[in-house]
Parts: structure tokens; C-alpha cells; sequence
């Protein structure tokens, strides 16, 4: 029983540190094309910053935002690009373009309005970040508070 218990718990372990890959889903962006989540983000070691976020999420948009004041500085040492996935629903999904054409945020959105995506993930509260590279998960940031952006590009640059 001690050895069936032991490896229960080493298996768990490596299951919980394996590296995972993104989820074969299909989303669209903000202009209603088609765009997969595995396939299109896949240029050779450019990382790839997944934030999940919503209308109605004051967190989440004061992130994108402090991703978008810095996201040109990034660029300029680190091969990254930000996608903005937004989780609204039905009800709230027409807020989205006006939002983000307001805002002026200068990245690709993708609408994940069946939440396929937040599902496939696992993920169960926005604001939320994921950190591709190569196409595996390679780090992951939920919540914000300011300066968390400071903490995301220490984490880049170990990338």
C-alpha cells in the first residue's frame, strides 16, 4: 500500500511540473476572423502573452493597459507579443470593440465567448495570464495589482 501511495504522489507531481501545451481551440478576433490558439502563435522562440480579461473587470483592464504602456520597451529587448482574450459573454460581448478602440490598446483580441479556451486552461478567475513559448506554457500569472508588469518582464527575460 506505502509503495502504491508513493507512486500515486510521484505521478501527481510530475503531472503538476510537465510543461502543456496550448489546447487546440479556435477562437475569433476582434475583426471575426478565425485565428487557432495552437497553430497561430507558433513563430519560433517569440513568446506569446495570453491575457484573459473582460468589460466588466476593472483588474483586467488596468493590466492590458499597463501592458500596453510598456509593451513597446519590451519589444525592443524581448521577442513577445500580447493577445488580449476576452471572456465576455453574450450580454456584454458588443462592449468589447468600442473598449478596446477607446482604449487605443495595440494589440491582437480574440473573443473566447463560449469560454472554450478559459475552460480548456483550467481557468477559473480573470484577470489571467499565460506565457507561451514555442508553443508550451511556460509560466503563469492570475490576478493583478500594479507593478505586476515589473514581475512579468523579470520572468521574459529568464525565458
Amino acid at each position: 500500500m506505502k509503495k502504491l501511495l508513493t507512486l500515486f504522489l510521484l505521478m501527481a507531481g510530475l503531472t503538476a511540473f510537465s510543461q502543456k501545451q496550448m489546447p487546440n481551440v479556435s477562437l475569433s478576433d476582434i475583426d471575426g476572423k478565425k485565428v487557432s490558439v495552437a497553430t497561430d502563435f507558433t513563430e519560433k522562440d517569440k513568446i506569446y502573452i495570453f491575457s484573459f480579461w473582460a468589460t466588466w473587470c476593472t483588474p483586467c483592464i488596468n493590466e492590458l493597459d499597463e501592458m500596453n504602456d510598456v509593451q513597446e520597451e519590451w519589444k525592443k529587448t524581448l521577442p513577445i507579443e500580447i493577445i488580449a482574450v476576452a471572456t465576455d459573454d453574450s450580454r456584454t460581448q458588443k462592449r468589447i470593440k468600442p473598449l478596446v478602440n477607446g482604449k487605443g490598446w495595440e494589440y491582437k483580441v480574440l473573443l473566447d465567448s463560449n469560454q472554450e479556451l478559459k475552460r480548456a486552461l483550467g481557468i477559473v478567475n480573470i484577470p489571467y495570464t499565460v506565457v507561451v513559448k514555442n508553443g508550451v506554457i511556460v509560466h503563469i500569472q492570475n490576478g493583478y495589482v500594479p507593478g505586476n508588469e515589473n514581475e512579468l518582464l523579470a520572468k521574459l527575460k529568464t525565458l
